[in-house]
């Protein structure tokens, strides 16, 4: 099959991600089904080098950080993470270069015959469009002979598809509420389905996280004989300036201090960036050859898009992928800390299984004008609704169908020193990115 008919047949199963709600138990989420697809590709998610990270908020970031890290350490470095902005390709990468389309396609087409068989069989339900995109990315890097995998956790982490790989090093980024419908509706809920990625043996690092959240990792950690590192405690930062492209900052580490400069905004990427230290230092542990320089020269090359990313000025238009209610408020400290501009036009979408009023009480602290939109995703909550919250909450929105009349009419309301916001979801801030693509402001997409 060619690429498209990959992707076709990859997005014609099952796609949690497209279905809100779905109850987070052994039965829809059953990785039994995963091994069983990888027994015949001779389990090529065992045996490599991973690091692992799971949490609410982050993960995508560090695993960024790592990644890049790694590689400046000259190991060749498989990157899987979700979702994506544009291609589903963005998704996975060596050495930061995007999986090609022929062999997006030629993994896929060595899938379809074992997929077809074990969903026919069907011992432990049907496999997913995550679980063999899973599949298909430990095929791909064990193929290509990668050092290290560095897995991003697509939901939860006890029962993702990514778990059935050992961790040497697993990460849990900072947990607040999301996914409650699936994951619980406490902290300590949702911090036990994140350390289900603790295995025997391995070292843990965990970002900062409230003293519920921190209690459960260091139960899980126990019980696994896992050594932790918590960042805030053994490893800390301080800023040292920032402006609108980049931000220095010294991470104190175990092992020694590092003078960083990442070009991603917001206080929380210095948190992600001393997390992702203390996860190379992890792997020095381990026996692993990764020198400060190249943990220098490593951050200062990571990108990430869609997260406090700047699209244009005069007016400034900034997108950020924030979605519930904990990360919106870091957005909003970072909005007030990093810009100076006149008015904040923002523009909201989300999923229908966010917490749209915790998101709404943060937003309307900064906004001076909201314009309601939708995207073209399944998941996107209905506008009539998020209306009615900002109401409920003394906004009076405007609203547009699609996000790109939601952007036209924020910039033809706003003058040069405002500040336009895309936020609420990524699936907001992809179409907005395309938008600016078609107007010929930003460089095309891979």
């Amino acid at each position: 099959m060619n690429y498209r008919q990959a992707q076709d047949y990859i997005l014609s199963f099952t796609d949690y991600e497209k279905i809100p709600g779905i109850a987070y138990t052994a039965a829809n989420y059953d990785l039994r089904r995963m091994e069983k697809l990888l027994q015949p590709l001779g389990n090529p998610h065992l045996g490599t080098k991973t690091v692992h990270i799971a949490g609410t908020k982050g993960k995508g970031s560090t695993a960024a950080m790592v990644a890049q890290a790694l590689i400046a350490s000259g190991y060749k470095t498989g990157l899987f993470t979700s979702p994506h902005l544009h291609t589903i390709r963005e998704r996975v990468r060596i050495n930061s270069r995007l999986i090609s389309e022929a062999d997006f396609a030629a993994f896929t087409t060595e899938l379809q015959p074992i997929v077809d068989r074990i969903n026919h069989e069907a011992a432990f339900g049907q496999l997913t469009t995550f679980e063999i995109l899973t599949a298909l990315v430990f095929a791909y890097f064990k193929k290509n002979r990668v050092d290290f995998q560095v897995l991003e956790v697509g939901l939860g982490g006890r029962l993702d598809a990514t778990n059935v790989a050992k961790g040497d090093v697993c990460i849990i980024t900072s947990l607040s509420l999301d996914h409650t419908e699936v994951l619980g509706n406490t902290i300590a809920q949702i911090a036990a389905e994140k350390a289900g990625i603790i295995k025997s043996g391995c070292i843990v690092v965990s970002s900062p996280q409230t003293e519920e959240a921190a209690k459960i990792i260091k139960r899980t950690c126990r019980q696994q004989r896992a050594k932790l590192i918590q960042v805030g405690k053994d490893v800390t930062w301080n800023s040292t300036g920032c402006n609108l492209k980049c931000q220095s900052l010294t991470v104190f580490g175990r092992n020694g201090k590092y003078e960083l400069t990442i070009p991603l905004i917001g206080a929380h990427q210095m948190e992600n960036a001393a997390t992702a230290v203390a996860a190379l230092e992890a792997l020095c542990e381990l026996g692993m050859s990764i020198p400060a320089v190249a943990i220098t020269k490593g951050f200062r090359q990571v990108s990430w898009p869609g997260r406090l990313q700047i699209l244009q000025h005069e007016p400034t238009v900034v997108v950020d992928g924030a979605h519930n209610a904990h990360s919106m408020k870091r957005l909003a400290e970072a909005i007030k800390d990093c810009f100076s501009f006149g008015k904040c036009h923002v523009v909201f979408g989300t999923s229908c299984d966010k917490d749209t009023q915790g998101m709404v009480s943060e937003l309307k602290r900064i906004a001076d004008h909201v314009t309601v939109t939708t995207s073209t995703h399944p998941r996107a909550a209905v506008s009539a609704l998020v209306v009615q919250e900002f109401t409920k909450q003394g906004v009076n929105p405007n609203t547009a169908r699609t996000v790109n009349k939601a952007l036209s009419q924020s910039l033809s309301r706003s003058d040069k020193a405002d500040l336009i916001l895309v936020t609420g979801s990524l699936f907001v801030v992809a179409e907005a990115i395309d938008y600016f693509h078609s107007k010929n402001r930003l460089p095309a997409q891979p």
